[in-house]
């Protein structure tokens, strides 16, 4: 008789599970985000106390909203009521970031603000594909696809902030331009990329190879452009704790565009 090969305990993982073990992962860091953006921002603001600046909303309302954030945060990375307490999670940063914007207290040059905002707009976006019920691994109710809709449209709304920084901002090009091959051309063809990102995004077609697409080049983006401390802090005065709490937001919408790339 001929002799069979032994049996491997292990099969391989189905693309099905390699799947829904990625829409996990992205659901693990976006439930994860409020905690590190509550921790950058005590971070900040310390920073900033060491130089008399203040923090951009007042201080009793400042730990309210740290509080909601990380009940939200807590509630959603144990998974009860995660839709209730994504679509908390999302009111809490849209009132949070419309308080910084009409405080005033702290100037930022718009270059910045445009970095800034557009990220809390993204994973605000973020949040509400979450609150859908997207991502879900045993889903009992289906899907709210009004809601994923929304928060598509939110991402949609960063990557047209991006192109246009890409263009506009001389701070954001520099950045690209000293870590990529090929100097303006690339840049041209990244604004490009980005622009038909976003439309799809917006219109919802192609969505699923849209976010895989952005789900690949985020991470270069986190670790050679914002992961490049000493320009941002050094050469552009970009707070240290404040640029971590950007990279934080890139990971948050990573976490988000990962879930669409895998249960869009």
């Amino acid at each position: 008789d001929r002799l069979l090969p032994p049996q491997t305990s292990m099969a391989a993982p189905s693309r099905k599970q390699v799947l829904r073990l990625l829409s996990r992962f992205g659901a693990i860091i976006l439930t994860r985000f409020g905690f590190w953006n509550c921790f950058s921002m005590l971070m900040l603001f310390a920073e900033r106390a060491d130089v008399n600046r203040k923090p951009d909303i007042q201080v009793p309302y400042l730990y309210v909203e740290m509080g909601v954030s990380v009940l939200c945060a807590s509630f959603m990375s144990f998974g009860v009521k995660r839709r209730w307490f994504a679509m908390g999670a999302a009111l809490q940063l849209a009132v949070s970031t419309y308080a910084s914007y009409i405080g005033g207290q702290v100037h930022y040059g718009e270059w910045l603000k445009v970095r800034m905002y557009s990220r809390a707009i993204a994973v605000i976006g973020g949040f509400l594909v979450l609150a859908s019920g997207a991502g879900e691994v045993y889903r009992q109710k289906p899907r709210t696809r009004s809601m994923q809709s929304t928060g598509q449209v939110f991402i949609g709304i960063y990557l047209i902030c991006v192109a246009y920084s890409l263009q506009h901002s001389q701070e954001d090009r520099l950045a690209y331009l000293s870590h990529i091959p090929g100097g303006e051309i690339t840049l041209q063809l990244l604004f490009v990329l980005y622009g038909v990102l976003a439309l799809s995004f917006l219109s919802g077609y192609y969505l699923r190879l849209a976010a895989q697409i952005l789900a690949t080049l985020l991470p270069l983006v986190v670790l050679f452009i914002d992961g490049n401390l000493g320009y941002w802090h050094h050469t552009r005065r970009v707070e240290f704790w404040n640029q971590l709490k950007l990279i934080g937001q890139n990971a948050g919408i990573f976490g988000a565009v990962l879930i669409l790339a895998t249960d869009g």
